[in-house]
């Protein structure tokens, strides 16, 4: 059973690794759905507690993988997820950082960075589009997390000051709760 387990750790986590464009963020989306829909390891809470926690810590943000896989399958689950996502993408940079020396400014060098740009700018919006659908908290959560990057857009305010405020506004929603109408409630799950 934990041979199977890891085995799927890694046929899930080393394709991803190889579609990484514009970085980490822009796998969330299909790792969320493989650890939550196609294999229900975990809960869409789960996941976005696991999210938030790899945020937070020191390190990369590839440490997702490295909870996810201990989540499901301990120590080995750990170091397989981790080793599947960082050793292929690892591989083709090192042979790819070579070609791209060589060739630097040539027209078919800067047609493809050109090209990646928006799948790249895509692949992070569908990130960012899974996590706010599966952040708790209701309507108010998700309005705030909007507003503050409407903020972070087009401000110099630092993020740790919007995350405060955005936490002293759902502290305060959800006190003046009962007050409220359904819809603005906060809803924890």
């Amino acid at each position: 059973m934990k041979a199977r387990l890891l085995g799927q750790l890694a046929a899930i986590f080393a394709p991803l690794s190889l579609v990484t464009i514009g970085g980490g963020q822009a796998i969330v989306a299909e790792i969320q759905r493989q650890v939550v829909e196609v294999h229900p390891w975990m809960t869409h809470s789960q996941f976005a507690a696991d999210f938030a926690i790899s945020r937070m810590a020191p390190g990369p943000g590839s440490l997702l993988v490295t909870l996810i896989g201990w989540q499901v399958a301990g120590f080995w689950g750990a170091l397989v997820a981790t080793a599947a996502l960082l050793l292929p993408t690892g591989f083709l940079i090192y042979g790819v950082t070579h070609i791209w020396g060589r060739y630097q400014g040539a027209a078919w060098q800067l047609a493809l960075e050109r090209g990646l740009r928006p799948i790249a700018a895509g692949m992070m919006l569908a990130a960012g589009w899974v996590l706010l659908k599966s952040l708790n908290g209701g309507l108010p959560a998700k309005a705030i997390a909007v507003v503050s990057l409407c903020v972070l857009l087009r401000t110099r305010v630092s993020p740790l000051v919007l995350l405060l405020a955005g936490a002293l506004a759902l502290v305060g929603v959800s006190l003046i709760g009962a007050g409220l109408p359904h819809w603005l409630q906060v809803q924890l799950t």
